[in-house]
C-alpha cells in the first residue's frame, strides 16, 4: 500500500558502516529485556555452558524473521503490519489491536519494574524495596518519555548507543574477568547437548531460544530503517548486514550472560535474580565486578524500555491509520503516515509510560503480570512466521526475485511449528497453574455443603 514514514524528520541515507549497523543495534538493545537477562542467567546457572548453542539458534531464527520483515517492506513500500492488514483483511486487525494493547501493558510494567529493581539495588536509599522499585521505575519511565519527545529519533539513537556500550562492554568484561574455560565455551557452542524432553532443563533451553532478541519489538525495525532513509530494494543487502551485526551482538551478549552465571548457584525470578547474581559476583571479582555487572544490566534494561517507548507508539498509530483506511474503497485509500506530533502518538506514549504503573505499585501482584506476559509473548513468533510465509511467498506481491527461497521457507516453517508448540505448552501450563489457585476455595465450598 503506502509508506509510513515519520513526519518529524526527513529520512537519512546510510553513509558509513556505523550508520549502516545502527538500526540493527537498536533492535538488539531493545530486544534484550528483563526476561532475557533473567532467562540467560538462570539457564547458565542451572545448565552451565552446555546450552550456549541455544542462544545462537535463537538469534538466527530472529534474524530470519526480521530479514523477511525488512525485505517485504523494501520491496512493497508497506510495513509488514500494513501488508498483513491490507492483504489478509479485517481479521488481522481484530486480532492485532487487543494483542498490542495487552502486550503494551504487560511489557511496559515488566520494563518499569525491572529498571526500578536494578536502580534500587545500585542506589539503596529506600528502606522499603517495593517503594524504591516504584519510584525508580517511575523515574525511568518519565525520563524515557522526555527523551523520546524532546530529542526525537536523533537523541534516541545517541542515548541508545551509550546504553549499548554500557551493556555490552561491562557484561563482556565481567565474563572475561571470570576466566572461563575456553574449551568448555567452544564445546557448548559447537557440540550441542539436548536435555530430555519434558524436563525443567528442556524448559530452560527452550526459553533461552525463544527469549533471544525480543518478540513484538522486531516490528520496530521497519520504522527505524525508514528513519535512516532505506526505502528501496537496493537497501536489502544493507539491512542483511545490519541485522547480522545486530543479532550477532545479541548472541554474544547472551553467551556472556551464560558464562557469568555458569558455576554460580542462584535462585530467583525476574530481575531480582540479576541483582542476586551481581551480589554473588562480588566474591570472585570484588566490588568492581558487582558494579560492572549491575551497570551493564541496567544499560540493557533501560535501552529496552527506551526502544519500546520510542517505537511501539509508531506501531499503534500506523495500525490506527490503516483501520481508518480500511473503511474506504481500495481506490480511495490514502498513504498512512506516522506523525510523532499527533494526538494518537503522544497519547499512546503517555499511556504506555503511565498505565503499567498500576501493576508496579507497592502491594501489586507482579507475579501475575509475569505469567500473563509469558502467555502473550508465546503468541507472537508463530504468527509472525506464518505472516512471512504468506506475504513473502507470493511472487505477485513481492516479485519472483524477492519471494522466499526454499531455505527460508524451511526455517520459517520450523519456527512456526517450534514456537507454536512452545506457545501451546506455555498457555496450557499457565492456565493450569491459574486454575490451581482456586482449588482450595473450591474444596472449602464443597466441604461447607
Amino acid at each position: 500500500m503506502s509508506e509510513s514514514t515519520s513526519q518529524s524528520s526527513p529520512p537519512r541515507r546510510a553513509t558509513g558502516f556505523l550508520t549502516i549497523i545502527g538500526p540493527g543495534l537498536l533492535i538488539a538493545a531493545t530486544g534484550v529485556g528483563a526476561g532475557d537477562l533473567a532467562t540467560a542467567g538462570l539457564a547458565g546457572s542451572k545448565l552451565g555452558m552446555g546450552v550456549m548453542w541455544a542462544v545462537l539458534v535463537g538469534a538466527f531464527l530472529k534474524f530470519v524473521l526480521n530479514e523477511g520483515l525488512a525485505r517485504y517492506q523494501l520491496v512493497t513500500g508497506q510495513t509488514l503490519l500494513e501488508g498483513a492488514v491490507y492483504r489478509l483483511g479485517r481479521p488481522v486487525a481484530w486480532i492485532f489491536l487487543p494483542y498490542l494493547l495487552l502486550w503494551s501493558f504487560f511489557v511496559g510494567s515488566a520494563l518499569i519494574s525491572a529498571c526500578g529493581v536494578a536502580l534500587n539495588a545500585m542506589i539503596p536509599v529506600f528502606e522499603d524495596a517495593g517503594q524504591g522499585k516504584f519510584v525508580f521505575g517511575l523515574s525511568c519511565s518519565v525520563l524515557g518519555v522526555a527523551m523520546v519527545r524532546l530529542g526525537g529519533f536523533a537523541l534516541f539513537e545517541r542515548v541508545m548507543r551509550v546504553c549499548i556500550v554500557l551493556m555490552f562492554i561491562t557484561v563482556l568484561v565481567t565474563a572475561v574477568l571470570l576466566k572461563p574455560d575456553v574449551m568448555a565455551v567452544l564445546k557448548g557452542i559447537f557440540v550441542p547437548t539436548f536435555p530430555s524432553f519434558g524436563t525443567k532443563d528442556m524448559d530452560w533451553t527452550i526459553a533461552l531460544m525463544g527469549g533471544v532478541g525480543g518478540t513484538l519489538t522486531v516490528l520496530c525495525y521497519g520504522y527505524w530503517i525508514r528513519e535512516k532513509g532505506r526505502t528501496s530494494t537496493e537497501d536489502i543487502r544493507t539491512c542483511r548486514i545490519d541485522l547480522a551485526v545486530g543479532y550477532t551482538a545479541t548472541a554474544v551478549f547472551g553467551l556472556a550472560m551464560i558464562v557469568i552465571a555458569s558455576g554460580i548457584d542462584v535462585e530467583g525470578k525476574g530481575v531480582k535474580l540479576i541483582v542476586l547474581l551481581a551480589d554473588r559476583l562480588e566474591e570472585p571479582l570484588g566490588i568492581f565486578g558487582r558494579w560492572a555487572f549491575l551497570i551493564g544490566a541496567f544499560g540493557a534494561l533501560f535501552s529496552s524500555l527506551l526502544g519500546v517507548w520510542q517505537a511501539v507508539p509508531y506501531i499503534f498509530v500506523d495500525f490506527w491509520s490503516m483501520t481508518q483506511e480500511l473503511r474506504k474503497p481500495e481506490s480511495q485509500r490514502q498513504d498512512c503516515t506516522v506523525d510523532e506530533k499527533s494526538v494518537a502518538y503522544r497519547g499512546y506514549l503517555a499511556a504506555l509510560a503511565l498505565v503499567p504503573l498500576l501493576a508496579v505499585a507497592p502491594g501489586s501482584d507482579f507475579s501475575t503480570v509475569q505469567k500473563i506476559y509469558s502467555i502473550i509473548g508465546a503468541f507472537f513468533m508463530p504468527l509472525l512466521a506464518l505472516v512471512l510465509l504468506i506475504l513473502n511467498g507470493r511472487a505477485a506481491w513481492v516479485g519472483t526475485a524477492h519471494r522466499n527461497k526454499l531455505p527460508t521457507v524451511i526455517v520459517l516453517t520450523v519456527t512456526l511449528l517450534f514456537f507454536g508448540w512452545i506457545g501451546y505448552g506455555t498457555i496450557g501450563k499457565k492456565v493450569t497453574d491459574f486454575l490451581k489457585q482456586f482449588e482450595p476455595a473450591a474444596e472449602q465450598l464443597e466441604q461447607s455443603k
